[in-house]
């Protein structure tokens, strides 16, 4: 067990930015036709925009939470008088809310994925495989939920916490040291989420690294009508 902890939470999540870098930047340079979402929404709109908001409402604030809860030292937290056990009611009643909401638009997405004909038709193994994916780590992400109630102390977050913060500061032996004492519900949540990297840039999810920013400077488009 201890070389798969070594190699699953000190070396793969190297390995999985690597190809999330190195892939991405492949695509981009030779693919650019294919770095799109692939917008089905000419064949189905209403269902789309449905799942869509929702969706993408409840990812944004989940990753950011994961983002801004786990790479945040601790001390941090202190100064503002948050301790552990604070913090994790937080995390958990937020990424509850959100999570709940992020597990309503991916239902859709993939009901209409799978069984809007036109929609399937239309759809590659990949587009079908990381919606999927997502939900699979988005179920595990809600079901942690359950397992945080039972130690509402804080401290299996703050293991996860220095697994995170020694991942990125190349500490890998107390990285492993930490997140081996964690539930396995939260080192297989961590695994596939390491997995998601490596699957980015082969798949849609290379829309996420094209935020429209020029739009917001961009000329306005003149219509002029027929004389």
């Amino acid at each position: 067990m201890s070389y798969l902890n070594t190699f699953f939470f000190g070396i793969y999540p190297y390995i999985a930015l690597a190809v999330f870098v190195i892939g991405s930047v492949i695509r981009y340079d030779r693919e650019q036709y294919t770095w799109k979402t692939g917008s089905s929404q000419l064949l189905e709109s209403k269902k789309l925009k449905q799942g869509s908001r929702a969706f993408h409402i409840g990812i944004i604030m989940v990753l950011l939470g994961h983002f801004v809860g786990l790479l945040t030292p601790a001390e941090i937290w202190h100064v503002f008088g948050i301790e552990a056990g604070h913090k994790q009611l937080i995390a958990m009643t937020l990424g509850g809310v959100f999570g709940l909401i992020c597990f309503y638009g991916l239902t859709i997405l993939i009901k209409r994925r799978l069984f809007e004909p036109r929609i399937r038709a239309t759809s590659s193994n990949m587009d079908i495989a990381i919606l999927l994916l997502l939900y699979v780590q988005l179920i595990l992400g809600l079901l942690s939920i359950f397992v945080s109630a039972n130690h509402l102390d804080g401290t299996e977050m703050l293991l996860l916490m220095s697994w995170a913060q020694n991942i990125v500061t190349f500490d890998l032996t107390e990285a492993t040291a930490a997140i081996t004492q964690v539930h396995w519900i939260y080192k297989l949540h961590v695994a596939l989420g390491m997995t998601l990297f490596v699957v980015f840039p082969f798949s849609r999810l290379v829309h996420i690294a094209s935020v429209p920013v020029q739009y917001l400077s961009r000329n306005y488009q003149v219509v002029r009508s027929k004389s």
